[in-house]
């Protein structure tokens, strides 16, 4: 059985006992949190969250210039008003450089990627206070929106405000 039909399976049994389908579209929380898609991150459980408190956006490196389109539309349409910026520490960000990725795109697939920024940070703490910083500088995010940064420790569970 592949992993997608397992998860298929899986998700009988959560639908078969679902009752949470009367929740409103706006999240009851008006929060939205920005985190990495990296694996061992569960932003619910970590937050303690159901469903339908907050939009949780993912993408590598939790990202905040990769995520604003949705964090507007998260605000504008469906009435958030705050923001958690969550990076992690052993994140793969820290890892490599634009242009190492662009040359193992071009070796593995012969493609250019050269086009994307693909957000790598060599600095934990500096990329949480960039992306925060990015957001309230945003004219597309109001300024009375609260806007906090963080840290998930992978091996702790622990979330620590950056400052």
């Amino acid at each position: 059985m592949s992993v997608t039909d397992e998860l298929l399976q899986n998700n009988e049994s959560y639908a078969a006992g679902f009752t949470k389908g009367d929740l409103a579209m706006p999240p009851a929380k008006h929060t939205t949190v920005i985190t990495c898609m990296d694996a061992r991150i569960l932003p619910s459980r970590a937050l303690g969250l159901e469903e339908g408190d907050a939009h949780v956006i993912r993408n590598a490196g939790g990202r905040a210039e990769e995520a604003l389109r949705s964090i507007v539309i998260s605000e504008r349409l469906l009435g958030t008003d705050e923001i958690l910026v969550i990076h992690h520490t052993d994140c793969g960000m820290l890892t490599f450089k634009n242009e190492d990725l662009y040359a193992k795109v071009q070796e593995d697939l012969g493609a250019d990627a050269s086009d994307i920024d693909f957000l790598p940070f060599p600095d934990l703490e500096q990329s949480v206070r960039d992306d925060v910083q990015y957001l309230k500088d945003s004219p597309l995010v109001p300024d009375d929106v609260s806007i906090r940064g963080f840290v998930y420790d992978v091996k702790s569970g622990k979330v620590s405000e950056v400052s």
